[in-house]
């Protein structure tokens, strides 16, 4: 419907049904807001509608979340950015309600407002907003406030921003934890507005203050601070101030702060430099993989390959490998997933030797893992190892530990090993696969799990189109062919799956000597699922076949199966026949 169309509520209506005990109601009047103001016209909604809104106490969140969502793209309803003021006084009401979600959205609109308003606004209405918040009485208006001062800040007068930096300051050591929280998650944002000559003297000690805080939960988001204050701060400055902090935060007594150091080092190795990182931060990294949590240790193993990034191959060998052979063998088997996760990103960093000498031990035995999700990562990755140590050698290691993957009793590995195999017989060459591998394609047609078998399947056509289709003739399709005798029905059925992937690939003289006949002969199958298949397979082939055999061969085989006593036989068999009919209309 056209907005012009939309009728016009008077306020009237809307005081009624934000009254109404519907809260249904009172949502649809609140999302309708804007077309109330449209109506409205500017100058009463500024004098009407917004202080209606600012007395209006509704007590159910969902309501207030979606005002405080409306209010924040109002400043067009009322007037432009002139009149943007008139809207923080309802933001502010509920900036102190008891609901996170409620005042993080009035947070958020209040700040998109201030970023608009004028210069001369922001210091006459928004930095009072910000003040009284600050000096709430009750907690919630002191959490508000801590995201509001980057907006306050930079438009501030000398005195005014002096002033915003002793509140600040305040805040960040309230009583309320939740308070020195938002102080501290918010540091950063604010920090970045500061002058550099107070960022090293005033930012820093509230800083210093917010990493000695007695609660783990205001110092770990301390750690986050470390990031984008370094970010901030000249190199010399940031050596200084904050590298002493995260090496005190890595040996922090509770391990949810070492978690956060584990989680954010690389950011905070950006932050203070590669000299620095050498020097102080590897020792800092070595104790967090071999903390005694086992959450900190998987957090410092998923960063490994990035770390040893940072680093010179040499300092990478002598401090971070010895903690990743002992993470190989931890007794946390998520550490070991994290570890295999990201390990084989190490082998282009070590070079050729040292990959060949330290890490393939390490793939070996995580191959080897009990826990299948270790095995997965490591399967998943193997082309990074590839391209480091050359393929003889991979195959020489790694391959008889695939082999035995081949058969793991997880389906899950099985799946990865089939999904990984055309990229390493495109790596081994087909006169390796041949003798290796070959075998393990045809195995895994006959396997119990179906996505296996469509795996299988897949992976047959995938390997044809690498390796051309005289190949496929002489290594896949009579191997295939002969499985279409199994007695179990659902293995015949993977064999006519296999045959409609491989045809494209093979062509229509292959396709209409050896594939069709196997196709044609199973629709004498005496199980109907074996039948309708061939309905579905023939379907496919038709395309690919001369016309002239698809009406000698094709059509008779359909018209018999439409005639068949099971009705899904029938179904796909007339199925077949009308896309049969089309395709020849059309060639």
């Amino acid at each position: 419907m056209a907005m012009v169309d939309e009728p016009l509520y008077p306020i009237a209506v809307l005081i009624d049904e934000l009254k109404n005990e519907d809260i249904q109601l009172r949502l649809n009047s609140i999302r309708r807001l804007s077309t109330i103001a449209r109506a409205l016209g500017e100058e009463r909604t500024r004098k009407e509608l917004i202080p209606f809104l600012s007395e209006n106490n509704d007590d159910e969140d969902e309501v207030l979340l979606a005002m405080a969502e409306e209010l924040g793209v109002f400043i067009p309803y009322v007037g432009g950015v002139e009149h943007a003021h008139v809207l923080l006084p309802p933001l502010e009401t509920l900036s102190t309600v008891e609901e996170t979600c409620v005042r993080d959205k009035a947070v958020e609109s209040l700040c998109r407002i201030g970023a608009q308003m004028k210069e001369n606004d922001i210091v006459d209405y928004f930095i009072a907003v910000v003040k009284r918040l600050a000096a709430g009485e009750w907690f919630t208006a002191r959490v508000s406030s801590c995201g509001l001062f980057h907006i306050a800040y930079p438009s501030a007068t000398d005195p005014l921003k002096t002033e915003l930096r002793t509140i600040y300051g305040q805040l960040c050591q309230d009583d309320m934890p939740m308070v020195r929280r938002a102080a501290a998650s918010n540091l950063g944002k604010f920090a970045a507005t500061v002058e550099q000559s107070h960022l090293k003297t005033e930012i820093m000690s509230i800083f210093d203050d917010l990493t000695q805080d007695d609660q783990d939960s205001v110092r770990l988001l301390a750690v986050e601070g470390c990031a984008a204050l370094g970010k901030l701060l000249e190199p010399q400055d940031c050596v200084a101030h904050i590298l002493p902090v995260i090496v005190n935060f890595s040996q922090d007594k509770s391990w949810r702060v070492r978690y956060m150091v584990a989680n954010q080092l690389y950011e905070l190795c950006e932050a203070v430099g590669p000299e620095p990182t050498r020097a102080d931060l590897v020792p800092a990294y070595v104790r967090l993989l071999r903390d005694n949590e086992a959450e900190v240790r998987i957090a410092a193993a998923g960063k490994v390959t990035k770390f040893c990034r940072i680093l010179s191959p040499q300092l990478a060998i002598q401090h971070i490998l010895p903690c990743v052979k002992e993470l190989s063998s931890d007794s946390s088997q998520h550490v070991r997933s994290a570890l295999a996760s990201v390990i084989m990103g190490m082998a282009p960093v070590l070079g050729k030797d040292a990959t060949i000498e330290q890490l393939l031990p390490i793939f070996l035995s995580l191959l080897k893992d009990e826990f299948p999700d270790v095995r997965l990562n490591i399967i998943s990755k193997l082309d990074q190892v590839n391209q480091v140590i050359g393929i003889d050698l991979l195959s020489q290691s790694l391959l008889p530990a695939i082999v035995e993957l081949a058969e793991d009793r997880h389906w899950r590995v099985r799946l990865a090993i089939i999904e990984y195999i055309p990229l390493l017989a495109s790596q081994l060459g087909v006169g390796f696969f041949d003798d290796k591998l070959g075998a393990l394609c045809m195995q895994w047609l006959e396997d119990k799990v179906f996505s296996i078998r469509e795996a299988a399947a897949n992976n047959l056509k995938r390997l044809a189109e690498e390796f051309g289709p005289e190949w496929a003739m002489q290594h896949i399709i009579p191997q295939v062919l002969e499985k279409i005798n199994n007695p179990h029905y659902l293995y015949r059925m993977t064999i006519l799956q296999a045959i409609s992937l491989l045809a494209p690939v093979m062509g229509a003289e292959i396709t209409c000597q050896k594939l069709l006949p196997v196709v044609i002969n199973s629709s004498k199958d005496r199980v109907p699922n074996i039948k309708f298949n061939v309905a579905k397979v023939l379907q496919s082939l038709v395309p690919i076949l001369d016309q002239s055999v698809a009406e000698k061969t094709v059509k008779p085989c359909l018209v018999e199966l439409s005639e068949d006593p099971d009705v899904d036989v029938r179904y796909y068999a007339n199925q077949a026949l009308q896309a049969c009919d089309q395709i020849m209309m059309s060639s």
